[in-house]
């Protein structure tokens, strides 16, 4: 319903369009800050990926600091979790988890429920690091859409935004509890207006600087694997991979010639992270306009290892148990928030001809 109402209706093709403006005026507006530390140099090559994908960030975390401060984004996040809930029927900490992966990113979510995590189930563990896992944060998405198409990058969100919640009632079934349904949102925290803004932009800062490494690692690992395999069994450690995860891609819509190209970006982004991936898929040709729009949708998650990883040292950081009790299931956190993205992809693939 989502994919069809935002592809094939005036209303959804209007609301594509406005969040299209809307992301090419932040990074417009970012793009003015990055010229004036770095000259005029965003619009150059071969160095655009760190200067025009990566350092909007920290302009667009900027943004999402004042909409804090002013409670604007509190707002947003206890509405919608509030309309998920009665929806869905997660549980109101769930619901409030879901969204706030979204608006303030995987790692945030579980600090602003500190308080509740020593206390919570397994099942709801599973949920929250489902959702942290299956959705993107909206700082995140200026890089995105660098390298995706701005409308099928907020098609992602949303349909996986959903999926999340079908693909979890289904593997990891939950009744709310008593903490779940006496949930009232997170503590504030009263600062400054420009401490907050510094800190967001500081914020903005240090994920550039945790997304260079991994990028400049997985790249280089696989680069080396790549030549390893050539030379023993005459095939690529990625092309490899590609015929083993080519079935998945074509249940999921793609072409069969399509299908084996498709299954090397599925299998970067679990093993890796989705930038690896979206450096993969823009070196990719001659793909059909259905199957650009599948990658696309699949490709705007977290799911992967690196994730999980980060997931659990951040629970374990304020509970060790609860740590413990992600670490126990990371391989059914991957399927499942691999299972939404291949939902969600799926969806899309169902109304772009």
């Amino acid at each position: 319903m989502v994919a069809f109402i935002l592809l094939h209706t005036s209303i959804g093709i209007s609301i594509l369009n406005t969040t299209n403006i809307g992301i090419e005026y932040l990074v417009h507006h970012a793009n003015k800050g990055i010229d004036f530390v770095f000259g005029d140099i965003s619009n150059k090559t071969p160095i655009v990926f760190v200067i025009v994908a990566l350092m909007p960030l920290v302009f667009i975390c900027s943004i999402i600091g004042i909409l804090k401060y002013f409670g604007i984004l509190r707002l947003i996040i206890l509405t919608i979790g509030y309309l998920i809930n009665k929806v869905a029927k997660v549980g109101k900490l769930e619901s409030f988890s879901a969204v706030s992966a979204v608006v303030v990113g995987m790692m945030a979510v579980y600090v602003s429920i500190k308080e509740y995590i020593p206390n919570l189930t397994k099942p709801q563990m599973y949920t929250i690091a489902a959702c942290s896992l299956s959705t993107v944060d909206i700082a995140i998405l200026g890089a995105y859409t660098q390298m995706l198409s701005p409308q099928f990058v907020f098609i992602g969100v949303c349909l996986n935004f959903f999926s999340t919640f079908v693909i979890v009632s289904i593997i990891n079934p939950n009744d709310p509890i008593e903490i779940s349904s006496n949930f009232s949102g997170p503590k504030d925290e009263h600062h400054s207006f420009f401490e907050v803004l510094t800190e967001h932009m500081l914020d903005g800062f240090k994920l550039i600087l945790a997304i260079v490494p991994m990028l400049l690692g997985f790249i280089a690992l696989i680069s080396m694997l790549n030549d390893i395999f050539l030379r023993l069994i005459g095939i690529s450690f990625q092309g490899l991979l590609g015929y083993l995860f080519s079935p998945i891609a074509f249940v999921l819509g793609v072409t069969w010639q399509d299908s084996i190209q498709f299954g090397q970006i599925i299998a970067t982004k679990i093993l890796t992270n989705e930038f690896v991936a979206m450096i993969d898929y823009i070196k990719l040709e001659d793909l059909s306009p259905r199957t650009e729009a599948i990658i696309s949708v699949f490709l705007i998650s977290f799911a992967n290892f690196g994730s999980v990883g980060m997931i659990i040292a951040c629970v374990a950081s304020i509970s060790k148990e609860h740590g413990k009790m992600i670490a126990a299931n990371s391989f059914r956190l991957i399927v499942g928030s691999t299972l939404v993205s291949c939902l969600s992809a799926t969806m899309v693939g169902i109304f772009v001809s």
